[in-house]
């Protein structure tokens, strides 16, 4: 029922992104997938297209769907996000003592796949591996998608199994490097030479199977107000807060509107029955 609902969410998104105009153009298709070509040698990207069970064909026609979802959202919510002056300033008094590192602390954002389904977990795609093998394959897709050129925040609000940090797009905030070290000497070690943007390889650890994003590194001292780092970080939060509840929402809304006309369901899961 998951991946139905899955399949009908983004069913209703395209007809929405359609009936909006909203449609990638073939110019937009063609420019992200040499984007992506660019990031590995042909030989890499067709490994990639296989380990997905994808013909290029198949994986730009998955491309046009994903971009034209994208300059809906883009135009619905994003573009109607207003973080102003005030909200900066009013998080930042609320939360100063963060921006005030006693040592050098580590921004990241991370990707979490467990083997076990947990009832708290909202990722938008309502997507939970089941089992130890199930979270392996998933994880191993994920880094796929990343080293295709996904953006790794879309990706974690779709997939991530984290309740915590899944709903602001893996976002973990600033960690000290003493905590790194207490939970893991390696894990320390392997993130401390990854260079901001940087991905790490999987990391199995008790609770499953992670990817961590660098996002930046702050060496010590208080960060005052007018920093433009601090600017940054805080009107990054506050965009990804209120995209990932309005997204949240306008999902919810037209779920309810498709639930109208039943032919919604019965379509995807037509599809889907032809697809076995």
């Amino acid at each position: 029922m998951e991946i139905l609902r899955s399949l009908i969410d983004n069913e209703i998104m395209l007809q929405r992104a359609e009936k909006l105009g909203l449609m990638a153009a073939d110019a937009d298709v063609e420019a992200k997938f040499n984007e992506m070509k660019a990031l590995s040698t042909q030989e890499e990207f067709q490994k990639q297209l296989a380990e997905r069970k994808m013909t290029v064909e198949e994986l730009k026609s998955q491309l046009r769907r994903e971009l034209s979802v994208q300059k809906l959202f883009n135009r619905e919510i994003t573009s109607r996000i207003t973080i102003t002056d005030k909200d900066v300033a009013d998080f930042y008094n609320n939360n100063r003592s963060g921006f005030n590192l006693a040592e050098p602390q580590v921004h990241l954002a991370q990707l979490l796949v467990t083997p076990r389904p947990d009832p708290n977990v909202r990722n938008l795609k309502n997507d939970k591996a089941q089992t130890e093998d199930q979270a392996r394959k998933k994880i191993q897709m994920l880094e796929g998608r990343l080293k295709t050129g996904e953006d790794f925040a879309m990706v974690a609000q779709n997939y991530s199994e984290d309740p915590e940090s899944a709903p602001n797009g893996g976002d973990l905030g600033f960690i000290p490097e003493s905590s790194l070290e207490k939970a893991n000497v390696e894990l320390r070690k392997m993130v401390m030479t990854l260079q901001p943007g940087q991905v790490s390889p999987i990391i199995r650890t008790s609770e499953g199977y992670r990817l961590l994003k660098v996002i930046s590194k702050e060496p010590a001292g208080q960060r005052d107000l007018n920093d433009p780092r601090v600017q940054q970080t805080i009107r990054e939060t506050l965009l990804n807060r209120k995209d990932t509840l309005l997204k949240a929402a306008y999902y919810e809304t037209a779920r309810n509107e498709a639930k109208v006309v039943n032919y919604y369901a019965n379509s995807i899961l037509e599809k889907a029955k032809a697809g076995k």
